[in-house]
């Protein structure tokens, strides 16, 4: 694949709600604006992305552009891992996880905005058995429900919340060993999830005080409880202030083993799969280029989160009339 010192924009027309009838010709109008280079292809496959973002990265392109939801960013950043290629992130699904760590807004003109700053942090990533993630890896609860949501056809936040709902009321906490930094923690717990970004997506933040830029992963525990008390976690997410949680447990550590019972669910940026009882979870340092709004910021509880509230309301709002100049 010839480069020539062209971006290559990859659009999954099947991620998230949102018409991509109407939201790449604008990217596209943009991007020339711009002065932006590039070529634009779909993705037609499962693992289509990755393999047209290795390419791009074995032609020596300077940048790909992710338009697409979380599952579409992982591959595009698989492909690019180690590379001086640059992940850029249009976020067009659902939740956005690694796109709002990053600061970059879920609206499509201001996402471009930062791309054309051309301002690209050196960002970590994690492995779980060898499979990469950018936002969380988790097994538990969270597993148990990108599960219920893999077999469906419909996407979108109403779709997700139906689901989580429908497996809070029947998940039951399951047995774990956590081996990190020679500390041993023995637990029944509801989810285990390990997090190098901040938060799931849309602004439910299971580790708010977690970098993509330590080293480091934040490994979220929360432990059995009863079926009232676990409800509060979810609360505490909203607001930023899980960590208070007398269920919650946060461990900072660049490694870690994860020891079930029994193999079975898990996920990666939220997409579901299946893993062994044992699992090595691994933090890799500074192995992505990739566009971002700023370096990491300090985050305020109930502040931070109601900034980014309103922040949404402001851009669906803008979204109701199209996307124009």
């Amino acid at each position: 694949m010839e480069s020539n010192g062209k971006y290559l924009l990859i659009v999954n027309p099947a991620s998230g709600n949102k018409s991509k009838h109407k939201i790449v010709p604008y990217i596209c109008k943009k991007l020339q604006k711009m002065g932006i280079d590039f070529d634009i292809v779909g993705t037609r496959y499962k693992g289509h992305a990755r393999e047209l973002a290795e390419e791009a990265a074995a032609a020596g392109r300077p940048a790909v552009l992710a338009c697409g939801g979380d599952g579409t960013v992982n591959e595009i950043a698989s492909g690019l891992i180690g590379s001086q290629t640059a992940l850029g992130i249009l976020p067009a699904g659902s939740g956005n996880g690694l796109a709002r760590h990053l600061g970059i807004p879920v609206d499509i003109r201001s996402a471009l905005k930062v791309i054309g700053t051309k301002h690209i942090i050196d960002a970590d990533y994690g492995t779980a058995n060898g499979q990469p993630f950018f936002c969380t890896f988790g097994v538990g609860f969270d597993a148990a429900v990108s599960e219920r949501c893999a077999r469906q056809k419909r996407r979108g936040f109403l779709m997700y919340l139906k689901n989580t709902i429908n497996e809070y009321i029947k998940f039951s906490p399951e047995e774990y060993v956590i081996e990190t930094g020679g500390r041993v923690i023995t637990d029944k717990a509801f989810l285990v999830v390990c997090c190098n970004a901040s938060q799931y997506g849309n602004n439910a933040f299971v580790a708010p005080d977690a970098s993509v830029t330590d080293g480091e992963l934040d490994i979220t525990i929360v432990h059995g409880g009863d079926i009232l008390s676990r409800a509060s976690v979810g609360v505490d997410m909203i607001t930023g202030l899980i960590g208070m949680n007398a269920l919650v447990e946060i461990v900072r550590t660049p490694s870690a083993t994860i020891i079930r019972k029994n193999g079975g669910a898990a996920h990666l940026d939220g997409d579901a799969v299946n893993m062994g009882n044992r699992i090595e979870v691994v933090c890799h340092a500074g192995k992505l280029r990739v566009f971002s709004a700023t370096d990491d910021t300090r985050f305020v509880p109930i502040i931070t989160p109601t900034k980014l509230f309103f922040r949404d309301i402001v851009l669906w709002t803008r979204n109701i009339f199209g996307y124009k100049d």
